[in-house]
C-alpha cells in the first residue's frame, strides 16, 4: 500500500497533561510506515468553552489551524475527540456559508493565512480502521491481546453530531458504533459489549455539576467492569482524564469501588505492535496500568 502521510493536530491535552498519548500516536505511526508532520503552529481548539463565549473568534481559530495542514496539502488528523469536534465544526460552517468563510478569511489574512477547504479533519481512528486497514494492521501485530477483556469507549463529540462527522466516521451508526470493537478484534483483544460504551464520561460537566459528572463516568465504568472488562480504552484524552483520573471520587458517589484501568487508543495499538514501554507511556496514568505491559507479553 502507498505510504499515508497526516498532518497532526495534537491539541493541548496531548502535550501536556496526557503526554503517553503523543509518544504512543507516534509509536503506532513508525510501527505501521505512516508518516506524521506535527502542526507546531497550532493553537487550542476552544475545548468547547471558547465556542459558547465567542463562536466567530472559535471558527478563526480552528480555522487557521486546518490553514497549516492546508498548505501542507495533507489531512489534518486528530487525537481528542473534542478537537475532532471543534475542528469539523468549523470546517462545516465554512464550506457550507461562503460569507462566514470571507469574514474569517479577512481576521486570517491578518497573519498571512486564507482558508479554503481543501483538507479533511479525520480522528486518527479511522484513519487507522479505515484509510489503513484492519487487515493490514492485523498483519502488524507482534503483541496479540488475547489476554484481555477489553471495553471500547466511544465517548460524545468524535461521533455525534452525525451530520458534520458523517463523512470523517466512513458513515458509522452514532449509536451504534462499531469502529473500536473492530479495532480491538484486529489486534487480537476480546471486545467487551456493554450498554454504555457510547454515552458521556462527564469530563465537561466536572465543574458546574460535579456528582452529575461523577455518575456518569461511574455508570460507564463498573458497566465495562461488571461485563468482565480488565481495561477501558478510548479515543478522546477527555474521557481517559476523567476516567482515570477520578476513580476514587466516583467510588465515593456510586458506593462500589471502581478500580479498572483506562487507556487511550493509541497506546492500545502500540501496545499490540510491540512498542516499548516507554512509547507506552503506562507510568503516567494515575490509576494502575504498567502492569499491562507484562501481562500482554506473558
Amino acid at each position: 500500500m502507498s505510504r499515508l502521510q497526516y498532518a497532526l493536530f495534537t491539541g493541548c491535552t496531548a502535550k501536556q497533561s496526557t503526554p503517553e498519548l503523543l509518544s504512543s500516536t507516534l509509536a503506532v505511526a513508525d510501527k505501521l510506515g505512516i508518516e506524521i508532520t506535527i502542526l507546531e503552529e497550532a493553537s487550542c481548539c476552544g475545548a468547547s468553552h471558547l465556542q459558547d463565549f465567542d463562536e466567530f473568534l472559535a471558527h478563526v481559530l480552528n480555522a487557521r489551524n486546518i490553514c497549516y495542514a492546508e498548505k501542507l496539502g495533507m489531512t489534518m488528523i486528530t487525537i481528542c475527540n473534542t478537537c475532532q469536534l471543534n475542528s469539523a465544526m468549523t470546517k462545516h460552517a465554512l464550506d457550507s456559508d461562503p460569507k462566514l468563510k470571507a469574514r474569517v478569511n479577512e481576521k486570517l489574512k491578518e497573519v498571512g493565512l486564507e482558508y479554503k477547504g481543501t483538507s479533511e479533519v479525520k480522528h486518527f481512528l479511522y484513519c487507522l480502521v479505515d484509510e489503513y486497514g484492519l487487515e493490514n494492521i492485523k498483519d502488524k501485530v507482534t503483541t496479540p491481546l488475547s489476554n484481555f477483556n477489553i471495553a471500547p469507549f466511544y465517548g460524545c463529540h468524535n461521533i455525534r453530531s452525525t451530520d458534520q462527522h458523517h463523512s470523517a466516521t466512513y458513515g458509522e451508526n452514532a449509536y451504534a458504533p462499531t469502529s473500536l470493537d473492530r479495532l480491538i478484534d484486529a489486534l487480537e483483544g476480546h471486545p467487551v459489549d456493554y450498554a454504555s460504551k457510547n454515552k458521556c464520561c462527564g469530563f465537561h460537566v466536572e465543574l458546574q455539576a460535579t456528582h452529575t459528572s461523577e455518575v456518569l463516568a461511574g455508570n460507564a465504568l463498573l458497566d465495562a467492569i461488571d461485563n468482565n472488562a480488565d481495561m477501558v480504552v478510548t479515543p478522546c484524552p477527555l474521557c481517559h482524564l476523567k476516567m482515570d483520573t477520578y476513580q476514587d471520587d466516583v467510588s465515593k458517589v456510586m458506593g462500589r469501588d471502581v478500580e479498572i484501568p483506562v487507556l487511550h487508543m493509541p497506546q492500545m495499538v502500540a501496545l499490540a505492535l510491540g512498542a516499548t514501554e516507554k512509547e507506552l507511556g503506562l507510568n503516567f496514568h494515575v490509576q494502575k496500568a504498567s502492569q499491562i505491559f507484562g501481562e500482554a507479553k506473558a
